[in-house]
């Protein structure tokens, strides 16, 4: 026990032995000190029991007397007890300070931000940019259904899917002309962030240059034609010193025609939200791309298929070739002679996966988030030499978004690299017993 609570007790102690000790002297001069002892005994529980009453009665209606200043032990409970309010009201102005503090950055930012509660999908709380982008008010809208709010937004779908929903991109529901970026954050388990942000201006940039990309390349497709028909026409026999000039511009306007078609064809998977679904025979698929890897190898590299699924998928034979052959196409180019290539069809957990591996150099760990870039090369010398345009990833990153699969890359330096494709059970289909495919196009339709 604390020096000064000690010191309080036996002064309280020492009042009570004195009302005691007059009681009894009293009673002595009346001749009866055991009744006036118990009188004063009386009076001594019935004012401790007021004082208990009196605590009770302040700490019930939340009261602020002013501070004792005795020494008994009651009076240094009131201290105490008148210090801890202190504290408390002062903790709690501090916290009323931060909160404003929190609500007015808040309101601040351009970005509409959304508490939403996880069981429930009802608003718990918004700032002052959900009212402006999303149509929320307040407080009609606080402990409201989002999805109910939000309509004809598809949130309560998109919510169903937590820690796994992607952003979703979407109009506005009070505004058409603005396009906006819906995220999901997670941040407790009871507790939903969303996040909505304006992409209006964004859209319009990326639409712009799309447009951009399509015009020219389509503008740039005539005269390479033209340039490319020339020089067929052109015959080395008859001037020898021009051959070696000949040969390389044949093979630089075959290089910028591939570049021409693969810019046509990403800006035509930009343009479109979907692919047509049609049955897609694996087994066809796969013997097309063993084919393929073979006349582009020329014998210089070990090839192996495994067909492990027994299973085929739903969506464009057409696009799904073209982002398959494309990662055949870069193993043969990116591994050296004597190397190995395997193409592996499997089951996954939740659908299957078209693996493409080889014995490669290797793709260090700082590339790997870049590789689906445009135009990104890890070695522009040797991405040169292979003949490559630095867009087959990103026309295979497209596609796949198309038919709601993913790509996993997985490399390491020296020891080769593995590219994934990987379809939900939604795309999966029961193998026919027979059948071949219908038109997948060609290595150029990449």
């Amino acid at each position: 026990m604390p020096l000064h609570a000690r010191t309080a007790w036996l002064h309280t102690l020492g009042r009570l032995a004195l009302g005691l000790a007059l009681a009894w002297l009293a009673g002595l001069m009346l001749h009866r000190p055991w009744p006036a002892l118990a009188l004063g005994a009386v009076a001594l529980l019935a004012w401790q029991h007021w004082k208990l009453r009196t605590m009770l009665s302040r700490l019930a209606d939340r009261r602020h007397p002013p501070r004792s200043r005795g020494r008994g032990a009651w009076d240094l409970l009131d201290q105490w007890l008148h210090r801890d309010q202190q504290d408390m009201r002062a903790q709690k102005r501090r916290l009323l300070q931060l909160l404003r503090a929190y609500r007015a950055a808040a309101d601040a930012l351009p970005d509409a931000v959304l508490v939403v509660d996880r069981n429930s999908q009802r608003v718990l709380w918004f700032n002052a940019a959900a009212t402006r982008l999303l149509g929320l008010q307040f407080p009609r809208d606080i402990d409201a259904s989002l999805g109910d709010r939000l309509q004809p937004l598809p949130v309560s779908r998109w919510l169903a899917a937590g820690r796994n929903a992607e952003p979703l991109e979407a109009a506005s529901p009070i505004d058409p002309g603005l396009q906006l970026r819906l995220r999901l954050v997670p941040y407790s388990d009871e507790l939903w962030l969303l996040v909505a942000r304006d992409v209006t201006q964004l859209v319009r940039l990326e639409q712009m240059r799309r447009d951009f990309v399509a015009n020219v390349s389509h503008e740039l497709r005539t005269p390479l034609t033209v340039v490319h028909g020339y020089l067929e026409m052109l015959d080395p026999a008859e001037q020898p010193e021009w051959a070696p000039m000949l040969a390389e511009m044949q093979r630089q306007s075959q290089r910028m025609t591939q570049l021409v078609e693969d810019l046509l064809t990403l800006s035509r998977l930009e343009a479109g939200d979907s692919v047509t679904d049609e049955p897609v025979s694996m087994s066809a698929m796969l013997a097309t791309l063993q084919r393929e890897a073979h006349v582009l190898s020329q014998g210089r590299h070990a090839i192996s298929l495994e067909d492990r699924a027994q299973v085929d998928l739903s969506g464009s034979p057409k696009e799904l070739h073209s982002a398959f052959s494309n990662l055949v196409s870069n193993a043969v180019r990116y591994t050296p002679s004597g190397g190995r290539i395997g193409i592996v069809f499997e089951r996954e957990a939740d659908g299957v996966v078209l693996r493409v591996r080889d014995s490669g150099h290797g793709i260090p760990a700082a590339h790997l988030p870049r590789l689906t870039e445009r135009f990104y090369r890890v070695s522009t010398s040797r991405s040169r030499e292979s003949g490559g345009t630095g867009l087959g990833l990103a026309i295979v990153k497209h596609v796949l978004g198309l038919h709601q699969a993913r790509l996993g890359i997985a490399s390491e330096v020296g020891r080769g690299s593995t590219f994934s494709c990987h379809f939900g059970a939604a795309r999966v289909l029961a193998r026919e017993p027979s059948g071949g495919i219908a038109d997948i196009g060609d290595n150029g339709d990449r």
